[in-house]
């Protein structure tokens, strides 16, 4: 763990978090968001990632900012990537915190005959912003509303879920709206704690998965079938998960770790 010292290097770009690329700059003046209130950049920035760029898996997780934006789509690590950028370019210190989350948050997307070869743990992050001299932890980015709301409808009963990208204990009323409070919608799923870094680059020079073959496997074919799945619950087509309700639920050795990070 990296534990960051400085308002400028809370500030700083960096090769991932690249906010001076042409991209970054014209969307960010096109809409006019330098001219905003401090909360409201920080909810700009967090909206525009959040819906803007909807939930789908890039072909890496080092994917720099301007690379995430011209995807246009992106998961927890890469959102990240592209939100911490936006952040800084709006003037606004920032920091990554890396975790693993349990694969099985992952089930209903991963289709079932890959399932098996994913890691059992994988690589998760959040963004900490630097409000009032308080981190605030933003999570609550990476499902886009039409995905959460195809889950909700399909589990209308259902507080507890984890699965099909959703990790959280408040599926009906996740906190996922910016309202200056931290957001979550993966944390349930969360198995392991890395600490805070400096910035996305430092994190993944430090911690890759999905190498060699299998991660060769995951670029060109697995990650794109993930994506049709993600695009088939958005229009209401939620796969069934085997195994029944119990593999709907967190993994029993992981309670719910909010509340005991962001504060450092």
């Amino acid at each position: 763990m990296r534990v960051v010292m400085s308002q400028e290097t809370l500030l700083s770009p960096t090769p991932m978090l690249d906010f001076q690329a042409p991209a970054i700059q014209e969307l960010i003046d096109r809409r006019g968001w330098r001219d905003l209130s401090e909360d409201a950049r920080i909810g700009a920035a967090y909206d525009f990632v959040r819906n803007e760029i909807p939930f789908g898996y890039n072909a890496d997780d080092t994917r720099s900012a301007s690379e995430v934006l011209a995807d246009g789509i992106g998961q927890c690590n890469t959102k990240a990537t592209l939100l911490m950028a936006l952040l800084r370019a709006l003037g606004i210190p920032c920091r990554f915190h890396g975790f693993t989350i349990d694969k099985r948050l992952q089930r209903g997307v991963v289709p079932e005959l890959f399932y098996p070869i994913a890691p059992r743990s994988i690589l998760h992050s959040w963004v900490e912003v630097l409000r009032d001299g308080r981190w605030i932890d933003l999570e609550g980015f990476i499902l886009d509303d039409a995905v959460l709301a195809a889950l909700q409808k399909r589990f209308p009963d259902r507080n507890g879920l984890c699965g099909y990208g959703a990790g959280t204990n408040c599926l009906q009323a996740p906190a996922v709206d910016w309202n200056g409070s931290s957001t979550y919608i993966q944390s349930t799923g969360i198995n392991r704690d890395f600490g805070v870094f400096d910035a996305p680059d430092d994190f993944f020079a430090q911690h890759r998965q999905l190498t060699g073959l299998r991660g060769g496997l995951y670029r060109l074919l697995i990650r794109k079938l993930m994506n049709r799945r993600v695009a088939a619950m958005r229009r209401g087509r939620v796969p069934e998960i085997p195994g029944g309700p119990e593999n709907l639920e967190p993994p029993a050795s992981q309670g719910n770790p909010v509340g005991g990070h962001g504060n450092g």
